[in-house]
């Protein structure tokens, strides 16, 4: 099976936001930083997109089905 692909569409979500605090490694932030820059996005769209993409395709898993791969 093909890997899932980070597609960029249109705002799902609008209204009133929050402001929130992460950490994340350097590197991974290098990252995010260089798919804004390439794609003239900010780094928190660039960020929202990837959570939105996250949820989308989360599954929740109960007790010891734990499995991050």
């Amino acid at each position: 099976m093909a890997e899932p692909k980070f597609k960029v569409a249109p705002k799902k979500y609008g209204g009133e936001s929050a402001v929130i605090s992460m950490r994340l490694p350097k590197s991974m932030l290098q990252i995010i930083d260089e798919a804004a820059g390439a794609t003239g996005r900010t780094r928190n769209e660039i960020l929202s997109m990837a959570l939105e993409f996250a949820l989308d395709h989360m599954e929740l898993l109960s007790g010891g089905e734990a499995d991050n791969g």
